[in-house]
């Protein structure tokens, strides 16, 4: 990994603090506005969505034809396509049924502390939760077969 540039950190915690006050801001951070879009009663998280979708869009699209390497970090532009599989289609549906439930996704989550939201603290434990049960549960899914090889 190439060596971060020494604005690197502070630039993320910039961009932290933009994303957190978009969030406030459009009171996407609200658990009752996402479940009212979820409902299709308020349409607001569609247009936020589509706004930083266009605005990630572009900057995806011209940053790699301006240079070759990202300016902080030195690491090369490329492309990593996640296929279309049963994990992608599984865990998506999975993590609609717990943002159906809550009315929260990660990033909301925390914006929604700093919106007095207290009460997230509940689905926040609840996110590091499923996150290190699913870790777990790969992990030795995935765990390296001991048996010798010709030993059927």
């Amino acid at each position: 990994m190439a060596d971060r540039h020494p604005l690197f950190k502070p630039l993320i915690f910039v961009g932290g603090l933009i994303f957190g006050f978009g969030l406030g801001f459009s009171h996407m951070a609200r658990p009752e506005v996402v479940l009212d879009f979820l409902q299709f009663d308020d349409l607001g998280l569609l247009f936020v969505m589509f706004g930083a979708a266009i605005v990630s869009g572009v900057a995806f699209a011209l940053l790699p034809r301006i240079r070759d390497a990202a300016p902080l970090t030195g690491d090369l532009y490329e492309r990593r396509l996640k296929p279309f599989d049963r994990n992608v289609l599984v865990g998506g549906a999975i993590f609609g049924v717990g943002w159906g439930l809550s009315g929260i996704c990660p990033g909301a989550a925390y914006a929604s502390l700093g919106v007095g939201n207290v009460t997230i603290l509940w689905a926040l434990a609840g996110m590091f939760i499923g996150a290190y049960i699913q870790g777990y549960w790969r992990s030795r899914s995935q765990a390296p077969d001991t048996t010798p090889a010709g030993a059927d």
